[in-house]
């Protein structure tokens, strides 16, 4: 049979009005089985809200995408002992985990029920030239390391920080081996002082996020969450297209262009800046809100 054979006679389609048409079209999407998903949520603004509370719905709604049976984890710029209790918390027990900003990526040993975590990729790099740059500039701030095998060295103590089993160190002690980040706190900055200093002291040899407030937070050159993401996505052999991240800040830029220029969906907390707005593409509702919640409801 010929194509043109195949093709319907004058007269035997029936045509729809436009808006009818949308409409179905819409039940279809609305039906369609979704695939397996690759899930990474940050968690400061986006799971946790100010308080270390839970932004309102958010555990049943990710235990619910996991039971669905998506790979929910987690993205976020802790280290991994600040990153597991907040795992624990949630219930949740996903194969992989993204720390320090994608310098480390830690992987579960044993099966969906195991509850023990190993490093599986690990970036360092040399901070002293960083360290000196920035000592020159904020000499009254608050510095801290984070080594490859999760130990952290600090100068000075501040609220903030989970310290439990850091060791505090002279500035120049900060230096003396590679490290997988550098966090720096300047109480008396604002985001936008972190902003200029940065791009007057041109920090060219690292990556770096600027947080809401004023830290600083420094990943080795071309490491972030996105690159991270990707061996991830990798292992678990999850297409591009089915990738959901969301996140609030300006260390989550890269992994939304990411999951977006690959056919996938980044979604940005609606209390983030205009330019994680922008990466994202898409804008749901503040922490506050229950904004991650209601994106897992409607999948």
């Amino acid at each position: 049979m010929t194509d043109e054979a195949a093709l319907p006679r004058i007269g035997d389609v029936d045509a729809s009005p436009q808006h009818e048409a949308a409409d179905v079209v819409a039940e279809i999407a609305e039906d369609a089985p979704v695939g397996r998903m690759l899930i990474a949520l940050d968690i400061d603004g986006t799971v946790l809200l100010e308080d270390d509370s839970f932004s309102p719905g958010v555990v049943d709604a990710v235990r619910a995408a996991q039971d669905a049976g998506h790979e929910v984890m987690l993205a976020t710029g802790r280290s991994w002992d600040s990153t597991r209790t907040v795992m624990e918390r949630l219930g949740i027990h996903p194969e992989y985990a993204v720390c320090s900003n994608g310098a480390i990526v830690m992987r579960r040993v044993g099966g969906p029920d195991a509850t023990d975590y190993e490093r599986a990729h690990v970036e360092t790099f040399d901070p002293t030239e960083v360290l000196t740059l920035l000592g020159e500039h904020l000499a009254d701030a608050h510095f801290l390391v984070e080594l490859p095998d999760g130990q952290r060295l600090f100068t000075d103590y501040l609220d903030d920080w989970n310290l439990q089993g850091a060791n505090k160190v002279s500035f120049a002690g900060l230096s003396d081996q590679p490290v997988c980040r550098v966090v720096v706190v300047a109480p008396e900055k604002t985001d936008q002082d972190f902003l200029q200093l940065v791009e007057r002291i041109g920090l060219s040899q690292v990556s770096y996020a600027i947080g809401w407030t004023a830290w600083l937070d420094i990943a080795p050159q071309g490491v972030n969450k996105s690159t991270a993401l990707e061996l991830v996505r990798a292992w678990l052999d999850i297409a591009p297209e089915n990738v959901l991240v969301m996140g609030d800040g300006r260390n989550d830029i890269e992994m939304m262009q990411w999951a977006v220029s690959h056919g996938g969906r980044a979604i940005a907390m609606q209390q983030g800046p205009p330019e994680v707005h922008e990466a994202a593409g898409e804008v749901g509702l503040s922490v506050t809100e229950g904004g991650v919640a209601a994106v897992l409801r409607a999948l």
